[in-house]
């Protein structure tokens, strides 16, 4: 008996990993509209005041976004830890105006300490009614992210950005397991 529950067990995690998998893949893959209204990137660590891996491949894909759709406005997204010298928001606009992207086409969001806050924080800062969102995050997440974002009224596009391989493995490990938390408690 012991055996055919640890079997269950197995088999339901395995069809589960599955399951998430594929939708995560199909949520990183789809296509996103031309000139939306705006540029929504998820905020991820900050090294110092130098951008982690991670959060600049997002600010990279929202940039090509941007230069290739010049009304789209962006909003980055993304508070200040302790041991952060700068918000996420404050590192992406850095990066951002270097590259050309002028300050009147740029929104900080610079409180929120959480995917649930970055939506919370921009609600308040912007009006998502019946405007067309490309929401940009590592490929990894854009499925939990684009949950959390329907549950705030966010009509969102996912754009994937690349994990980067140092984080892969991490990453993906503890994004199966924050996908169950939002189904079961983040309403």
């Amino acid at each position: 008996m012991k055996k055919k529950i640890i079997y269950v067990f197995i088999s339901v995690f395995v069809l589960y990993i599955a399951i998430i998998s594929f939708c995560m893949y199909q949520t990183a893959h789809k296509s996103v509209p031309q000139n939306a209204d705006y540029v929504l990137v998820l905020g991820s660590k900050v090294d110092s005041d130098q951008m982690s891996p991670s959060l600049k491949e997002r600010v990279k894909t929202a940039l090509s976004y941007l230069q290739a759709n010049q009304q789209t406005k962006v909003i980055v997204t993304g508070g200040k830890g302790s041991d952060e010298e700068i918000s996420e928001a404050e590192a992406a606009y850095r990066f951002l105006r270097k590259e050309g992207i002028k300050k009147n086409r740029i929104i900080k969001e610079d409180q929120s300490t959480s995917t649930f806050e970055n939506f919370t924080f921009t609600k308040q800062k912007v009006d998502i009614q019946h405007k067309k969102v490309v929401l940009v995050s590592s490929d990894f997440h854009l499925f939990r992210a684009s949950i959390i974002a329907k549950r705030q009224g966010f009509d969102v596009y996912p754009l994937g950005a690349k994990t980067p391989n140092s984080i892969k493995l991490q990453a993906y490990f503890r994004e199966y397991a924050a996908i169950l938390k939002t189904w079961l408690f983040d309403k």
